[in-house]
């Protein structure tokens, strides 16, 4: 199987589950065996494509500045002043 042709199964999957989720009251409950449906036929599926995709951020995540934390910042400030240490 190829990509691609993986790449179709799995969108149809997701869009399959969704409107079976969203069509059939059955498929919102639960089940003995399988456990919570809407799991199994949208959240697995999406799981799986998003992976089959290379686990892409989303564009705001990629936008959002990065913290420093309060530890981080401490660490880089002790390291730059075992550097002054070791060079006098």
């Amino acid at each position: 199987m190829t990509r691609e042709s993986l790449d179709a199964v799995l969108r149809h999957a997701v869009i399959l589950g969704t409107l079976a989720v969203l069509l059939v009251p059955a498929a919102r409950g639960s089940s003995e065996w399988l456990g919570w449906l809407p799991l199994w036929l949208v959240g697995m599926p999406l799981a799986a494509w998003w992976s089959l995709r290379g686990c892409p951020l989303p564009r705001v995540a990629v936008a959002l500045p990065r913290r420093r934390r309060v530890q981080a910042l401490r660490n880089r400030r002790g390291r730059a002043s075992t550097r002054l240490a070791r060079a006098a």
